[in-house]
């Protein structure tokens, strides 16, 4: 993060990425410190659940066959019944172990990279005291965002089952098909890109929930395409991770290697992306001519350790890059 503020408003796709490792290779040591800590078990967790969600469906797909073919055996509708439970409730704890890593996750290196900036001293200790006071404003930020990507399944699944029941097996029929995919994509990729955003705004700013949903929003005005190129590149990486994971995982020894490959992929995939993120804010901010004053950004900051009192609970409102008026 060598370039001025000013500048970052001319960074482009391959810009990003660059800025992005750069930062990290810059502060390999807490960026290294936050990824054992919190990133490398949301990856195991991850990869992990994919194996275990996997061995439980071949056992429920067993059971239901058996019971198909011995109609009326009370035990075994007991028994699978169970396992649909424990499926349900194991699914539970991992988008909860999940989600949770996720915020921790974002609030570490969104703190990070804003205390490098502001010029104040960054310690994993820091980060480790500021990490707990932040997750709750993401999580507030996230619930936001899952409605909003609830709403929008919602209706692309009402869209899709108009296609499927008005159109016929044609070619025409499979054309529409995947233009309303490609456009599902596109709206699913966007809608991430403002959650990124405003995971970041709810961090360095004092909005948070809806209001910083609409803040991430406002902030792509203008990169809405270089924003989402961006993040379509990461989700192609995790894809082709996915992929490769899927492929080899279930042959033994090998299996296990390409497992562990497959960590270290996603660990630093995952550290990337957190880092893009909030390079991408900080274009956006440089686009719309908002400068990120290092005083008030040191001082919001500061607030989360108790050093100042926070810009939200001080009921100012220290938007940063905003100007703000002297009483």
């Amino acid at each position: 993060m060598d370039k001025p503020q000013e500048e970052m408003q001319e960074v482009g796709f391959f810009g990003i990425y660059k800025e992005s490792v750069k930062t990290i290779l810059l502060w390999k040591k807490i960026f290294t410190q936050i990824t054992l800590t919190f990133i490398l078990p949301m990856s195991f967790i991850f990869l992990a659940h994919i194996v275990v969600a996997e061995i439980i469906d071949w056992k429920i797909e067993g059971d239901e066959e058996r019971l198909y073919r011995r109609d009326g055996d009370s035990h075994l509708y007991h028994k699978l019944s169970s396992e649909w439970i424990g499926y349900w409730i194991f699914r539970l704890i991992y988008m909860s172990f999940l989600l949770l890593f996720s915020l921790l996750s974002t609030a570490a290196v969104v703190y990070t990279i804003a205390a490098a900036y502001s010029g104040d001293e960054v310690t994993f200790k820091k980060v480790l005291k500021i990490v707990p006071k932040v997750w709750k404003r993401l999580s507030l930020t996230f619930l936001w965002t899952y409605l909003g990507f609830f709403i929008y399944n919602v209706i692309t699944g009402v869209v899709f089952f108009i296609w499927a029941t008005t159109t016929t097996d044609s070619t025409f029929a499979v054309v529409v098909f995947y233009i309303l995919l490609s456009m599902y994509l596109i709206g699913f990729i966007y809608i991430t890109v403002i959650w990124q955003l405003a995971s970041v705004v709810t961090v360095l700013e004092s909005s948070y929930g809806l209001k910083a949903m609409m803040k991430g929003n406002a902030l792509i005005k203008g990169k809405r395409w270089l924003s989402w190129f961006t993040f379509f590149g990461l989700y192609c990486i995790f894809v082709g991770i996915l992929i490769l994971f899927y492929l080899f995982v279930w042959y033994g020894f090998v299996g296990i290697l390409v497992g562990l490959v497959c960590v270290f992929l996603l660990i630093n995939l995952f550290l990337l992306g957190y880092v893009v993120q909030t390079m991408l804010y900080l274009v956006c901010k440089s686009y719309h001519r908002e400068p990120i004053d290092k005083m008030s950004l040191s001082t919001q900051l500061g607030g989360y350790l108790g050093e100042f009192e926070p810009a939200f609970k001080a009921n100012k409102d220290i938007q940063l890059g905003q100007t703000q008026v002297q009483v």
